[in-house]
């Protein structure tokens, strides 16, 4: 009966996401990437915040991709973002101001450091994985407050500054070029976690998510497989950090706290967890929102968000993307 019930939890689980697969894989997919480029040329004087957003997007991207294709939950993702981060940081005052190797660096200092993190923590799984990846972001958070010499304590990193991206664009105050920057490195590493979730490697993720101990059983190294997803979705958050240092030239302690790993959180359950595109779709949502109510009345922007998300969890299964692909699905069927 157990076997049976699993079997099909992973029909179900696995039918939805190839829903969504193929209505993202359509044309409507293609039309977010140019919706993103037009926002660019109509909204000029709000190019810094959509660096911002898109920085964030590619952060829930990496988180969307462990919890969605992985099953890895954790509310100490802010931890490989916070590290890229101040990585970055680091690189420029030492004198390593290109910024686009900048970036591929703080990424690989976080996928090494995630892979020594993740053999230990992920032969834990549900509840006490949540609460020793958020006890880990408590004591890195910590750390980092305490170590003023390397991180600026309370204060941040400031003075930092990087060269003009491939020697001939410069940084400016009104975003243009963090814009397309942050959208090119976004499409990046679109690109290529779509192919990796389109793999072989990545349908067996989605088998270890469904039911690990089958898995095992199949003869596929479970843990090493889920080692090396944790070590690619945090290099990715590394990665994201990296460019909002870069972005706005400095790093505060904020990119390291809790209250971010559960930002991310919220707007990957708000795009839904099964697409890559929910991550594309639920942090916009969630900082657009976020930033008009703070507009409105800065105190209960929570408030709002509280209300959005108990929407979404009620009476959109599958979040803002699966949605959207229901009602392509029903329109196709009519």
């Amino acid at each position: 009966m157990a076997a049976a019930g699993s079997a099909h939890g992973l029909e179900v689980g696995t039918e939805m996401e190839l829903n969504q697969h193929n209505f993202w894989r359509s044309r409507v997919g293609l039309l977010w990437w140019l919706m993103a480029l037009a926002c660019y040329f109509i909204f000029p004087d709000y190019r810094g915040f959509g660096a911002s957003v898109l920085v964030m997007t590619l952060f829930a991207l990496s988180f969307g991709l462990a919890l969605g294709f992985a099953g890895i939950i954790s509310l100490g993702h802010a931890m490989y973002f916070g590290i890229g981060a101040y990585v970055a940081g680091r690189l420029a005052l030492a004198g390593w101001q290109e910024p686009i190797s900048g970036v591929l660096i703080s990424g690989l200092v976080t996928g090494v450091l995630a892979i020594g993190i993740g053999f230990v923590i992920l032969r834990l799984s549900g509840l006490p994985l949540l609460m020793v990846t958020m006890a880990l972001s408590v004591i890195v958070f910590e750390a980092a407050n305490k170590a003023t010499s390397i991180t600026g304590g309370d204060d941040g990193l400031t003075g930092v500054s990087f060269k003009p991206v491939l020697g001939i664009f410069n940084w400016s105050l009104d975003g243009n070029v963090q814009f397309l920057y942050s959208l090119t490195w976004l499409a990046v590493v679109f690109l290529f976690a779509r192919r990796l979730v389109s793999s072989p490697y990545g349908l067996s993720m989605v088998g270890i998510r469904e039911n690990p101990l089958r898995m095992s059983l199949l003869g596929a190294p479970v843990l090493r497989r889920l080692v090396v997803m944790y070590a690619l979705c945090a290099s990715f958050a590394g990665i994201a950090g990296a460019l909002l240092t870069q972005n706005t030239a400095f790093v505060g302690l904020q990119v390291l706290s809790l209250e971010t790993s559960v930002d991310v959180l919220v707007m990957v359950v708000l795009g839904g967890a099964f697409s890559l595109y929910g991550a594309l779709l639920g942090a916009p949502v969630y900082l657009i929102v976020k930033y008009v109510t703070q507009q409105w009345n800065p105190f209960y922007w929570m408030l709002v968000i509280g209300v959005l998300l108990m929407g979404v969890t009620f009476f959109l299964k599958g979040g803002i993307a699966g949605f959207l692909s229901r009602i392509f699905q029903n329109r196709r069927t009519e």
